[in-house]
C-alpha cells in the first residue's frame, strides 16, 4: 500500500454519521500531574465523579511498556513473541485476575503459518454486567515506513505496548486498591493485528481488502473464550503513549458507540485531562474494534492517536525504528491509564 497511507491499512467501509463522513482510510479524583487540565471549550460541562477512583501509577506503566520492549520485537513464531506472551500470562496471574490463553493459527500473506495467542484477563469472572478492554501486543515485522532496514522488525513501544503497559497497570491498580469496581471487567491483549501486508505485496484481483490485518481480533471475534460472552461496551487502545498525544473522537467508533465515545471523553475530561481527549469527531479507521462490532456484536471504540495538523492517524514513529522508549511520556500514559480507571468505577452493574 502507498507509504503516505495510515497504518492499519484495512479498509473502513465509507461511512456517514452525521458531522463526519467517515473516509476509507488504510490500514480518572483527578491527581495533580502538573499537565494542562484545560478542557476544550466547546465541551459540555459535567459533573465531577464523587466516585472514589484510585491513583494510576504512570511510572509502573512506563515500566511494563519497557518490560515488553525489553524483549525484543514481539513478532509472531520469534522467541521474543513467547517469551513476552508468556510475561504477560503471569503479570495477570500476579495481579488475580483469571487468564485464559486462546491459541491460534492462521496465515500471514506471506503464506508463513504463524502461531498466535490471544490472552484473556478476567476480573470478577461471574459478574454478568461486563467491560471490555483491549490492545494488540504483537509488533510490527517489517519498519516499512521507515528510509532504512524496511525489512527488520520495530520495537513497538507505542505501537503495541503502550496500550498493553497501561491495561496491565490498570489491572494491578484494582488488585492493590481499597475500593473495586462493581462490574467484571475483561482486557484481552490481540495477537497478529500488525502482521498486514506491505507495498511490495500485490493482492490478487478479488482478494478482500485488508484481509491480513487484525487476526487476532477477527479470531476472538468469531471463537470468543467463553461460550455466549458479551460485554456491555469495549474500549481498544492503539498508540496511546507519544508525547502529547491527542485522542479525538474515531470515526468508526461514533458510528458503531457514539454513547460509548461521549461516556469516554466525559470521564477525561471529569478526571482533568480535557487536552489529550479532544471533543472533536474524525475520519474512521478499521482497526481491532471494527471486526469486535462487526463480528462480536460489542460496541466497542478506538483510543487512537490522530494528528489534526495532517489529517493523519498515528505518530512520526509509526512503523519506523523510531518506535522506541525514546517516545513514550508517562504523561500520556497516566492521563489514558487514569481515565479508564473512572471509566470502570462509575459503572454500575
Amino acid at each position: 500500500m502507498p507509504n503516505k497511507m495510515p497504518r492499519l491499512f484495512k479498509p473502513l467501509v465509507a461511512m456517514s454519521i452525521g458531522l463526519v463522513g467517515l473516509a476509507t482510510i488504510w490500514g480518572c479524583e483527578p491527581k495533580k500531574t502538573g499537565l494542562d487540565n484545560s478542557a476544550n471549550p466547546n465541551a459540555v460541562d459535567q459533573p465531577v465523579s464523587k466516585v472514589a477512583v484510585p491513583t494510576f501509577d504512570a511510572d509502573s506503566a512506563y515500566q511494563q511498556v519497557a518490560a515488553q520492549v525489553a524483549f525484543g520485537p514481539r513478532v509472531p513464531n520469534s522467541k521474543a513473541h513467547q517469551l513476552c506472551g508468556d510475561y504477560l500470562v503471569q503479570q495477570l496471574k500476579s495481579a488475580g485476575w483469571q487468564v485464559t490463553e486462546q491459541p491460534f493459527e492462521t496465515t500471514a500473506f506471506t503464506g508463513a503459518k504463524l502461531k498466535c495467542r490471544n490472552i484473556i484477563g478476567s476480573y470478577k469472572p461471574e459478574a454478568t454486567t461486563r467491560i471490555l478492554l483491549a490492545s494488540h501486543w504483537d509488533t510490527r515485522p517489517f519498519a516499512d515506513q521507515d528510509i532504512k532496514d524496511q525489512d527488520k522488525p520495530i520495537d513497538g513501544a507505542n505501537d503495541g505496548a503502550s496500550g498493553v503497559g497501561i491495561l496491565v497497570q490498570l489491572a494491578k491498580t484494582i488488585q492493590k486498591a481499597s475500593t473495586k469496581p462493581n462490574v467484571g471487567i475483561d482486557i484481552i491483549f490481540f495477537d497478529a493485528e500488525d502482521y498486514g501486508d506491505t507495498d511490495a505485496y500485490k493482492a490478487p484481483e478479488g482478494e478482500e481488502p485488508g484481509k491480513w490485518w487484525c487476526l487476532g481480533s477477527k479470531y476472538w471475534a468469531q471463537n470468543k473464550h467463553k461460550e455466549g460472552y458479551s460485554a456491555y461496551f469495549g474500549i481498544l487502545l492503539d498508540m496511546v503513549g507519544a508525547p502529547n498525544a491527542k485522542f479525538h473522537q474515531e470515526g468508526a467508533s461514533l458510528q458503531f458507540a457514539p454513547s460509548v465515545v461521549e461516556k469516554v471523553w466525559n470521564a477525561g475530561k471529569q478526571a482533568g485531562y480535557g487536552n489529550y481527549f479532544v471533543m472533536s469527531p474524525v475520519d474512521g479507521i478499521t482497526d481491532d474494534h471494527v471486526y469486535v462490532n462487526q463480528i462480536a456484536k460489542i460496541n466497542m471504540i478506538d483510543i487512537i492517536e490522530y494528528d489534526p495538523t495532517d489529517g493523519q492517524f498515528f505518530s512520526n514513529t509509526w512503523h519506523r525504528h523510531s518506535d522506541n522508549m525514546s517516545n513514550i511520556d508517562r504523561k500520556t500514559l497516566q492521563a489514558v491509564g487514569h481515565t479508564l480507571l473512572h471509566v470502570v468505577y462509575q459503572e454500575q452493574p
